[in-house]
């Protein structure tokens, strides 16, 4: 039973023996058995003194060790930048020349077309109506007649009244003769002037009566549907049909209250209607209304176009385009050149030197990618347009552009 007790505890030691001498080959720190001739420094030996070398080097005095080399060692060593050339170079940026441009501000707003005039035809007495001198949408003249209503009872009143003023008359020229001779007091005769200026105005009224039994056009204009008929009583005040003035066209435009300082009249207009999807209709700014519609704190601003061939009807949806100001001389630069720090903004200038300089601008419009610098860019300087992010905020860096 002991031999082979014995024979395992040796094989097993064998084992271990041989792993940890494959070990201590594998991690270099095992013993290593070497020949060397006499008076030569074993490879250990040389090991042990350059480690020692790298962990406490060597003063400019030491023997044998050349000065500030192992500092260049352990600096190569940390991951440095080797050599004098070994620093960090220009930044690789795009850029971008500001441009000079003819800029239009403008606003865009919605609104109403409306007709040059407009008037409700009605008649100011009641009748039946005797005759219509239109048809539905036609075009009359100022004092055209459109309807004659029964005018029997008011030509009948007329026809008294001018009786009753030849009598007058009459009378009143006696009364002066006879009062001139002395047989009439001169009360009879200026109770008879008093009774012929009675009846002259009795008359009047009934001539103005019978001339209300006609509705003639107020202006030149188109006249509308007719919804009413030959034989219809109509009273006092009832709707018959509407005449507009469409020569001339007025739109009505809703703009934000912010835009009331700037808005002017004369200023050019351009409109455009679904009814017309590829015509522009130029129209000027006529007045602004006096009064802030409090609730969507907007104004409304009138312009005035032109009509041709009576194309445009009261009512129509209608686009504007307002201009506001014109400039002809606007400096303007890429979007993405533009960046915030803090309540301001900046851009980068490439100067002639290669250096990327930071400046503060003032923008106004924006158009297509591209912004207007009111101030801070002249034209014809380079902007950067990517790489910002690379310069870290400096006010001032070298630069490379690689457009």
């Amino acid at each position: 039973m002991k031999k082979p007790v014995l024979l395992y505890l040796a094989v097993t030691a064998a084992i271990a023996g041989l792993g940890w001498w494959a070990y201590g080959i594998h991690r270099g720190s095992g013993p290593v058995l070497e020949i060397a001739a006499p008076g030569t420094p074993s490879q250990a030996a040389t090991a042990r003194r350059d480690d020692a070398t790298l962990q406490d080097p060597p003063g400019p005095s030491a023997p044998g060790g050349a000065p500030g080399a192992a500092a260049g060692r352990r600096q190569g060593g940390a991951g440095g930048p080797a050599g004098p050339g070994g620093g960090r170079g220009p930044v690789g940026v795009e850029a971008a020349l500001a441009q000079r441009v003819s800029l239009v501000e403008t606003v865009a707003a919605v609104g109403t077309l409306r007709a040059n005039e407009t008037v409700i035809i009605k008649p100011e007495i009641a009748g039946r109506v005797e005759r219509i001198n239109f048809d539905g949408g036609a075009q009359v003249r100022k004092g055209d007649l459109l309807v004659a209503l029964d005018a029997s009872v008011a030509a009948a009143e007329a026809d008294q009244t001018r009786a009753e003023l030849s009598l007058a008359r009459s009378n009143y020229q006696r009364t002066a003769d006879l009062a001139a001779q002395k047989f009439v007091s001169e009360s009879a005769r200026d109770q008879a002037a008093s009774n012929l200026k009675v009846v002259e105005a009795k008359l009047k009224l009934a001539e103005a009566k019978l001339s209300k039994t006609e509705i003639r056009a107020p202006f030149s204009g188109v006249l509308g549907l007719r919804n009413f008929s030959v034989g219809d009583y109509v009273r006092e005040g009832a709707e018959l049909v509407v005449l507009e003035d469409v020569s001339q066209m007025k739109v009505d435009l809703r703009l934000p209250e912010r835009y009331l300082g700037q808005l002017r009249r004369g200023q050019l207009l351009e409109v455009e209607f679904d009814a017309y999807p590829s015509r522009r209709f130029n129209a000027t700014l006529e007045a602004v209304d006096v009064q802030v519609d409090v609730n969507g704190r907007s104004v409304i601003a009138r312009g005035r176009l032109v009509n041709p061939n009576g194309l445009l009807r009261t009512g129509m949806f209608a686009k504007g385009a307002l201009t506001l100001s014109q400039r002809p001389s606007a400096v303007m630069i890429p979007e993405e050149a533009v960046f915030p720090a803090g309540a301001d903004q900046f851009v980068y200038l490439v100067n002639d030197a290669g250096q990327a300089v930071r400046t503060k601008i003032r923008t106004g419009l924006r158009r297509d990618g591209k912004v207007e610098i009111v101030d801070g860019v002249r034209v014809g300087e380079q902007v950067i347009t990517a790489g910002q992010l690379k310069l870290g905020g400096q006010e001032r860096a070298e630069v490379r552009v690689i457009n």
